[in-house]
C-alpha cells in the first residue's frame, strides 16, 4: 500500500507518526511522510523534520520526506490525488464531554475532500 503521512507538528501528528511507522515496520508499505505547516502549532518544519528521521531510525523503516507549503489540507489532499497514493493517514480529533468528535482544521478539510481513503489515528 502507498500511505501518505501529513504531519503539522502537534500531538496529535506525532502520535499518528509512531503509530503509523510501527505499522509499517510490519507491513511495509510505502510511506511518505509530509511535513504540513499547521498554524495551530508553533513547531518548526525543521524541527518535524528531525523528530520524523528519529522515529524513522528507530524502527529501521524507510520513508521518503516531503515538505508541503500553502494551505495544509489542499496540499495534503492533492499531492494524495495527483501521485497515487492508496490511504492519507493524519492524527487528529478530541472526543468532547457529550462524546462527539471535535476535528482540527486540516483533519475536517482532508476528510471531507479527499478522494483518497483517510484514516484518523486518534
Amino acid at each position: 500500500m502507498k500511505l501518505l503521512l501529513g504531519i503539522g507538528g502537534s500531538d496529535d501528528s506525532f502520535h499518528a507518526l509512531e503509530r503509523v511507522v510501527e505499522r509499517v515496520a510490519e507491513t511495509g508499505d510505502d510511506l511518505t511522510v509530509a511535513i504540513l505547516r499547521n498554524p495551530a502549532t508553533q513547531a518548526a518544519p525543521d524541527g518535524i523534520e528531525q523528530r520524523v528521521r528519529a522515529t524513522l531510525d528507530e524502527r529501521a523503516v524507510t520513508a521518503s520526506i516531503r515538505h508541503l507549503d500553502g494551505d495544509p489540507g489542499s496540499q495534503l489532499v492533492a499531492l494524495a490525488e495527483r501521485e497515487g497514493f492508496d490511504r492519507i493517514a493524519l492524527g487528529g480529533g478530541e472526543t468532547s464531554p457529550m462524546g462527539k468528535i471535535k476535528l482540527g482544521r486540516i483533519a475536517e478539510f482532508v476528510l471531507l475532500n479527499s478522494h483518497v481513503s483517510v484514516t484518523l489515528v486518534r
